[in-house]
């Protein structure tokens, strides 16, 4: 007769998150949110008709409003990311995000034969993004500016604030307003998709792995296998030490 055991992975928690980003996270969340749903309706406006006085109908107006001080949420906390991106913690540094050598795209490779084309092989697993994901939100990133860029040019044309004249010039790069505007709107379908891809991959991961990828963008903290652990203890030691959390006190291993 043969006999089957049953494995069971020792877990730790780890800080992985730090403040800082889980505000950028969720100030993100709420400023795309608004900035498309507004978007919409400035590309296609409502035709309401009524008898009351305008001002009392200022539907777009507001809507307007709206998507502006959204995207001033959106512009100053992106300008503090690219800042956290040079003083946060390893798992927030450039570095987990833009591909500096050949084992970047070895590892991003491993990651999609494994998660994408279902292929067998060894699984990557790290502490925070894996080279896949981080090299995606570099690309978001580049859109997110893009974004910046695009808009604040097209508010230039109607604002008498110095801040938005400085995006002025942005325009003549694309012809037209039209064009401007176009380029403006199909950018934010790139948000659209990046957002349904996003939050399912997070929740493939959490269910596959089991390892709080929901949570930790709530509490900071994640479940790492003791290996990975074990091979990635010095950095995950210098994060616990900035944050003055003891490392074995607040990291013991569980059982799953």
């Amino acid at each position: 007769m043969s006999t089957k055991y049953l494995k069971i992975n020792r877990m730790r928690r780890v800080y992985v998150w730090e403040l800082p980003v889980r505000i950028y996270h969720w100030l993100n969340v709420i400023a795309i949110l608004v900035l498309i749903v507004t978007g919409f309706f400035i590309a296609n406006p409502l035709v309401l008709t009524s008898s009351q006085e305008p001002a009392f109908r200022y539907v777009m107006g507001t809507v307007r409003f709206l998507h502006f001080v959204a995207s001033y949420l959106f512009f100053f906390n992106f300008a503090f990311r690219i800042y956290w991106g040079f003083v946060g913690n390893k798992f927030a540094q450039w570095h987990q995000f833009i591909p500096t050598n050949l084992a970047f795209f070895k590892d991003m490779w491993q990651i999609i034969k494994i998660d994408i084309l279902q292929l067998k092989g060894k699984e990557h697993i790290g502490v925070g993004h894996n080279t896949l994901a981080g090299f995606i939100y570099f690309l978001t990133f580049i859109a997110f500016l893009i974004q910046i860029l695009t808009g604040f040019a097209l508010y230039s044309q109607n604002s008498s604030w110095w801040f938005p004249k400085l995006f002025s010039g942005i325009g003549f790069l694309f012809g037209s307003d039209m064009a401007l505007r176009s380029f403006h709107h199909w950018t934010m379908w790139f948000f659209i998709l990046f957002t349904v891809i996003h939050i399912y991959l997070v929740f493939y991961h959490d269910y596959v792995e089991g390892r709080g990828e929901i949570s930790s963008m709530g509490a900071g903290y994640k479940f790492i296998e003791e290996d990975i652990f074990q091979e990635h203890k010095q950095e995950i030691k210098k994060s616990q030490e900035k944050h003055k959390i003891s490392l074995f006190n607040q990291s013991k291993p569980t059982q799953k």
